[in-house]
């Protein structure tokens, strides 16, 4: 009697053991997937706000290049819509223009161009082309950044004055004294490593010797 009250409690004591053991075993298991969780959960946080830099800095570098293509349109019209020297790529310091597609950006600024097949980049490529030939080429950062100014049409201005009618250059302007003419800018930034690339259009009104605006 006395051998099977030892026997009953040594195995009470086995099982609650076995019992606690397997306890913090299941313990032990719940804490390893919760850290893999964490740490999962922290890296995927960190890439996203890693993309998310990234993305922030592409857009910025063709913000740049859009400014900078306004900048061009307005010295090229103030010179006569001829690039200035200074604008060219084979200057010191470069310029933003190509000087391969100076005539081109020329004809495209002075309302000639209209319709000419060109692109920042490709494939696909306009109709005619089998390359793209960007009026714009530049470095920002980590971002190598090419844009296109297009001419669009001209949009005469209602109740302009006399006076604005007069120092508009006689094929662009209205009857009431102004047309605005319309440019296209496209620019794309890509990273250099990682080949991220953003892409940002805008459109520009143009009226001479007021400079553009954005619309």
């Amino acid at each position: 009697m006395g051998m099977t009250r030892a026997t009953s409690g040594q195995r009470r004591t086995g099982n609650e053991r076995g019992i606690a053991l397997l306890s913090v075993m299941m313990v032990m298991l719940i804490m390893t997937v919760l850290g893999i969780g964490a740490l999962t959960m922290t890296g995927l946080e960190n890439r996203v706000a890693g993309f998310a830099s990234s993305m922030e800095a592409s857009a910025a570098a063709a913000e740049a290049c859009v400014q900078t293509g306004v900048k061009v349109i307005q010295q090229v019209k103030e010179n006569g819509d001829v690039v200035p020297t200074a604008l060219l790529d084979n200057q010191t310091p470069p310029g933003p223009i190509p000087l391969s597609n100076k005539t081109q950006l020329e004809s495209e600024i002075g309302a000639i161009g209209a319709g000419v097949a060109d692109t920042p980049i490709g494939p696909p490529f306009p109709a005619g082309l089998t390359a793209a030939v960007p009026n714009l080429v530049q470095t920002v950062g980590a971002y190598s950044v090419v844009g296109d100014i297009d001419y669009l049409y001209n949009r005469q201005r209602a109740g302009m004055g006399a006076e604005r009618h007069n120092a508009y250059h006689a094929p662009y302007s209205g009857a009431n004294g102004g047309t605005d003419v319309m440019y296209r800018v496209d620019c794309v930034a890509t990273n250099v490593t990682t080949g991220m690339r953003s892409r940002l259009t805008a459109v520009y009104a143009c009226l001479e010797n007021e400079g553009c605006q954005r619309i």
